[in-house]
């Protein structure tokens, strides 16, 4: 009962509510409150604190900045969070001033955001840079994921956030991992405008993901692999420690490139290799531990192949080729 009562006291108080209702769009950083919410940064980093504290909100460092999001739903205190702001009334004036200045605070960053990496000369689109039927990739996606609920989806390589928005609202926890930091910004940006506050983001190196064996029980029930592998050093290693955390019995969905010869788009864009052989993407699978379920291909210039599978065995641990965090940056859809 005191965790209940401890959290009732952290969110009674008006910029403490305000904070709650806005981080049910997504995470925000302490700067980007600072400017909706009209306060000091020194009595914002209060609140925040005391929040936090409370288990009412998660924070996250990425570098430099701290971002704040409400804490997971399936945390009594991430339910009760929600629970709170859903009683507050939708014609509260001030609420629906931060409710515009949030609109404006996310426009700039998306903005700011695809300036600075477009300015690195990225083709963060690659599916569009590579003259993909995204369209059609994204519908035979949605269709071997499945009809219904997914439960919790985890999208490696997660880039600018796509494959969660295109499954997040079917996901009960969703949680996109990249390396790259500019594409967590247009990540966060587009999960936080399409209301997805069930899903999360993170940094991390997908040959070293900081989550629990899905062996302990605190596996994903579907992982997603969207044009990663062909960026990879050791694709096997990332196959491995996709299997590692998810669940026995959880699928796991890999869109790729077939081989192919379009090596002057290939050298563009980084990649490490030029599609895979149907042979060569069956045998890394099996060796993750997956049985295998069937391959869906779409053609276009190049031709997208999805495989999918269940996971039915832990894989051997074996090292990987321990490449360097910028060999792999690029690894997004």
């Amino acid at each position: 009962m005191e965790t209940i009562l401890n959290s009732l006291r952290a969110a009674a108080e008006p910029t403490r509510m305000r904070i709650l209702a806005l981080c049910t769009r997504g995470a925000f950083c302490v700067s980007e409150l600072v400017t909706i919410l009209g306060q000091s940064q020194p009595s914002l980093s209060r609140h925040l604190r005391l929040l936090v504290e409370a288990g009412l909100l998660r924070r996250q460092q990425e570098g430099v900045f701290s971002w704040f999001a409400l804490a997971d739903a399936a945390s009594a205190e991430g339910a009760l969070a929600r629970l709170l702001v859903g009683r507050l009334p939708e014609d509260d004036a001030v609420l629906a001033a931060d409710r515009r200045m949030a609109v404006q605070t996310l426009s700039e960053r998306a903005r700011t955001a695809s300036d600075s990496f477009r300015a690195q000369g990225a083709d963060w689109d690659e599916m569009t840079a590579l003259g993909l039927p995204k369209a059609e990739v994204e519908a035979a996606l949605a269709s071997v994921a499945g009809q219904g609920r997914l439960g919790r989806v985890l999208d490696i390589g997660t880039g600018t956030g796509r494959v969660l928005e295109l499954l997040g609202p079917r996901a009960d926890l969703g949680l996109g991992v990249d390396a790259s930091p500019q594409m967590m910004k247009l990540a966060r940006t587009r999960l936080a405008q399409a209301g997805l506050a069930h899903c999360s983001l993170r940094q991390a190196d997908m040959y070293r993901l900081p989550l629990p064996d899905g062996g302990d029980g605190q596996g994903f029930d579907l992982t997603i692999l969207q044009m990663v592998l062909h960026h990879a050093e050791d694709p096997e290693a990332v196959l491995r420690e996709a299997a590692r955390v998810t669940r026995r019995g959880g699928k796991i969905i890999v869109v790729e490139l077939a081989a192919h010869m379009a090596h002057d788009a290939a050298d563009k864009l980084a990649h490490r290799h030029r599609g895979f052989a149907a042979q060569a993407m069956r045998a890394m699978l099996l060796d993750a531990g997956l049985s295998l379920a069937g391959t869906v291909t779409i053609p276009g210039p190049i031709a997208t192949e999805i495989w999918s599978g269940a996971v039915i065995n832990r894989p051997i641990p074996m090292p990987a080729l321990s490449p360097r965090l910028s060999d792999h940056q690029e690894a997004h859809p």
